[in-house]
């Protein structure tokens, strides 16, 4: 154990303890922050009804929540999740710290039917959390914070797969003790958003209460082969400002080690099928078969901070803001090389890793009132930043190290572990491959006012301006990084791939809300917004929903969205070195992209319906129905895949250097495109019920369902080398068709009895089907009957892989020792059950047997923890 790791363990020992969020429910949160405001006199007895209150634990979340008032998706006031036009769920922090996951994005996967993950990520993607929703790509989701938007993160997901070009909201860089709970609205909302509101908006709205003290420690390890162990601490707290103000504090510690399941690297078995193409590894060093640790998670430690404060100024002014800072170290593994490789400085061969520093801020400050003009308004400003150094450890530049005599490029101090110190034939053993950094600067001003315009309830008019300022900075890596082939692993950016690039977006809103009859109400909104990049864009939404009877209500929702291409995917480029493979992302403004038909990028369009009922059949059971259909035109893919010569011309083309001794089809490039059109339709259900059971306690139920299919209604070619070539190949379509759960259900109890909690949860994924290439173990001679070449590493040929459906079982057990202090244990996956194994032919090495691309049941296998809660 590091000094570093047996300093937070022993503090973790000494102070013991706590909880992430002690509010049962946003419901007494809202109470509470309306104690807050009304000033001193009715400060003590929020108190006093606080420490009444029982802990959160004990407390049916999901029966509250629903009845929160929302503030996503409508600028109406007063008005709860269940009579909002557009279906809203809301998610109490209490809910999501039963879900067992440190984690937000894991969390929300565990407890929201339409929020999911990939089974990994790769190379530096797997660095950062990726949420995926109603089956889309993550970079279509749109992340507030108090109503704000978020910055997302500078670290660009490059590699093909269901989150190609994603560069999200990272929402682990949130401290989890800040959140208070979490609105989900699950519709096009870029009307009045803006871009990125395709499948739905996830606003995060944190405490703002003026007292209290709540703290939390947990720790576990995955039970597949005893490790991935994780601990978290993380504490919070809220101070008085004069009575009438607020200062809340909250902080978090978050560790967690490699997970990784057993796998059997090919090159070090004893034998291979008869006719496999990989050479197997044989030599004086004898290595254990399990050297591969590519499909793992990473190493990751975390640190995160936010302060929000509010304070009157003057009578019907108020100031506010919120600060958050986290910084975060991760280190994923890459391909094993074999002793063979470089057998001088690593004689029993290396597993290069792809690490991250990573600085994550924010700030925003505002002002708001109450009358001007008779308006309420609200002027703020946000600041938001992310950078990542990106580099490569325990690797080398094998050109480098070949190399009679290469003159010293950069400064030796700036890297470690040289093998030689006369500048011939050394190599760094660790790199910066690069450097990225992603701002946001967002200045907004909002007005609303109710009007009496002679229906039955006063019209709500609310309009506003913004300005985003938007930038993206790439920063060269170190010259080892790049030289001569570059490193294993991960070759990083030449001075070439460097830049800075901005763009200012300006936008107008106007919304109506309207009630042409009492049980009646229609609400139109517009958006003008123009992008000094991508050009102009008009949204508009109109939403409806009609209340047949207090039990019966039906609502239906039209409109038009857009996402524009970010920075990052008009400007990244990578290039991606196996142990035997090279994938090479080509920016798609280069004349290299251009030559395999490339085209300057468009926004992407939306089309949103959706219609459903919200049901009351009997008292206390709250039954939601909703279907949804969702076009999208332009989509921006993986496009234009190309190996063989093709492809290392292009990559020569942009300067890159190439490691000798490849074969020419294991050579591939690819670029961002406008390449597919795409129709997602789907059904929402959502349902929840609690039963008083008197002296046998209080056991609420609820159950979440969201059937999903997406389908390709368009794909877009282009002209290479004169022959027409699909942008999409069978396996790209996958990835943005069938890699998502065609359903998901949550089947949730949660049992409360004395001093006991019980919350088990029943989850059960549907199946997911990808199109896999054939890789080293597939027999050289083997031939794709689309083209006549070789079917390994082919770029036309694949194998359909399923993963049938799965069910996972979590359950977790709770104790209220006294009014402050809650222990509990649980499980995640009780049963241990994993993802279906590929074919060998398919599984590259032997070291990716799951299907790393599936959103489906996650590859680490049961995992078993213990939580530790106060509050005071």
């Amino acid at each position: 154990m590091t000094l570093r790791k047996a300093f937070l363990v022993s503090t973790v020992l000494t102070f013991g303890f706590a909880v992430q969020n002690p509010v049962a429910s946003a419901a007494t949160a809202e109470k509470e922050q309306k104690a807050v405001n009304a000033g001193p006199v009715k400060k003590a007895a929020a108190k006093k009804a606080k420490a009444a209150a029982p802990h959160a634990s004990e407390k049916p979340a999901a029966a509250n929540a629903g009845e929160t008032l929302i503030v996503t998706g409508t600028h109406a006031v007063n008005r709860k999740a269940r009579q909002s036009t557009s279906p809203v769920s809301v998610l109490s922090a209490a809910t999501l710290r039963r879900s067992g996951q440190m984690n937000l994005a894991d969390a929300l996967t565990r407890t929201y039917a339409s929020i999911n993950v990939s089974a990994m990520g790769n190379d530096a993607g797997s660095l950062t959390s990726a949420i995926r929703m109603r089956g889309l790509n993550p970079n279509q989701v749109l992340v507030l914070v108090d109503g704000k938007r978020r910055h997302t993160t500078a670290n660009i997901y490059a590699d093909a797969g269901p989150a190609f070009g994603a560069t999200p909201v990272d929402l682990n860089m949130i401290p989890a003790a800040s959140i208070d709970h979490i609105e989900v609205l699950e519709d096009g909302a870029a009307a009045l958003y803006g871009s990125d509101a395709i499948a739905g908006v996830v606003n995060i709205i944190t405490r703002k209460t003026n007292h209290g003290l709540n703290m939390s420690a947990q720790t576990g390890a995955n039970a597949y082969n005893g490790d991935g162990w994780q601990y978290q601490t993380s504490v919070d707290g809220g101070l008085s400002l004069g009575g009438d103000g607020y200062l809340h504090l909250s902080g978090q510690v978050y560790h967690t080690d490699h997970m990784v399941p057993y796998t059997e690297d090919h090159r070090l078995m004893g034998s291979a099928p008869a006719g496999a193409g990989t050479a197997l590894y044989k030599g004086p060093v004898s290595v254990p078969k399990n050297s591969n640790k590519v499909m793992s998670t990473p190493e990751e430690t975390r640190e995160n901070l936010s302060i929000a404060f509010g304070k009157t100024l003057t009578e019907g002014v108020q100031g506010y803001g919120l600060i958050t800072y986290a910084h975060r170290h991760a280190e994923s593994y890459q391909n094993y090389r074999t002793p063979n490789t470089l057998p001088d400085l690593y004689p029993s061969g290396f597993s290069p890793l792809e690490t991250i520093e990573e600085n994550d801020y924010a700030a925003t400050l505002g002002l708001k009132g109450d009358n001007f003009f008779g308006f309420a308004w609200d002027l703020s400003t946000t600041y938001g930043a992310d950078e990542d150094a990106i580099g490569d450890k325990n690797s080398a530049n094998a050109g480098m190290l070949s190399s009679k005599c290469i003159p010293r490029s950069s400064n030796p101090t700036s890297t470690s572990a040289y093998v030689s110190t006369d500048g011939c034939g050394w190599s760094p053993t660790s790199t910066r491959a690069e450097t990225y950094r992603m701002a946001q600067w967002t200045n907004t001003l909002d007005f609303r006012r109710n009007f009496k315009t002679g229906f039955s309830t006063p019209t709500t008019i609310a309009f506003g301006a913004e300005h985003r300022l938007e930038t993206y900075q790439i920063k060269a890596g170190t010259p080892p990084s790049y030289e001569a082939g570059g490193m294993a692993g991960y070759v990083g950016l030449s001075p070439q791939n460097a830049g800075n690039w901005s763009r200012d977006i300006w936008a107008g809103y106007l919304d109506g809300d309207f009630h042409p009859l009492k049980n009646w109400d229609v609400d139109f909104a517009g958006r003008f917004e123009h992008y000094t990049d991508v050009g102009n864009t008009e949204n508009g939404k109109v939403s409806t929903r009609y209340d047949i009877t207090p039990r019966i209500s039906i609502r239906g929702t039209i409109s038009n969205g857009f996402r524009a291409p970010t920075l990052a995917e008009q400007h990244f480029s990578s290039i991606n070195v196996g142990a035997t493979t090279v994938a090479g992302l080509l920016p798609v403004s280069s004349s290299a992209a251009r030559l395999l038909g490339a085209a300057p990028l468009k926004p992407e369009r939306s089309t949103n319906a959706s219609g459903g009922l919200v049901v009351e059949p009997l008292k206390g059971l709250h039954v939601e129905a909703d279907v949804y259909q969702i076009n999208i035109r332009d989509r921006i893919i993986a496009g234009g895949s190309n190996n063989g010569p093709t492809a290392i011309a292009a990559l020569q083309q942009l300067g890159f250097v190439l490691p000798s001794g490849l074969d020419p089809n294991a050579v591939s490039t690819y670029y961002f495109a406008n390449g597919a059109s795409t129709r997602t339709q789907g059904f929402d259900l959502k349902a929840d019920y609690l039963l008083r059971m008197n002296r046998y306690g209080n056991l609420n139920l609820s159950a979440t369902l969201d059937l999903n299919r997406t389908r390709l209604s368009h794909v877009a070619s282009t002209m290479v080398n004169g022959v027409p070539t699909s942008l999409l190949t069978a396996a790209t379509a996958s990835y943005i068709t069938t890699a998502y759960p065609r359903s998901k259900l949550i089947l949730n109890a949660f049992w409360t009895v004395g001093k006991w909690d019980v919350n088990l949860r029943q989850t059960r994924y549907g199946e997911t089907t990808t199109m896999l290439g054939y890789q080293d173990w597939t027999p050289s001679s083997a031939i794709c009957d689309n083209n006549g070449k070789a079917l390994r590493y082919s770029n036309s040929c694949f194998a359909q892989f399923k993963n049938t459906p799965r069910w996972l079982t979590d359950l977790e057990v709770g104790y209220s020792a006294t009014p402050h202090w809650h222990f509990a244990i649980g499980a995640n996956n009780i049963f241990n059950v994993r993802p279906r194994r590929v074919n060998p032919l398919n599984n590259n090495y032997g070291g990716r047997m799951y299907d790393a691309n599936s959103a489906q049941v996650p590859i680490t296998g049961g995992y078993y923890y213990g939580r530790i809660d106060a509050h005071f």
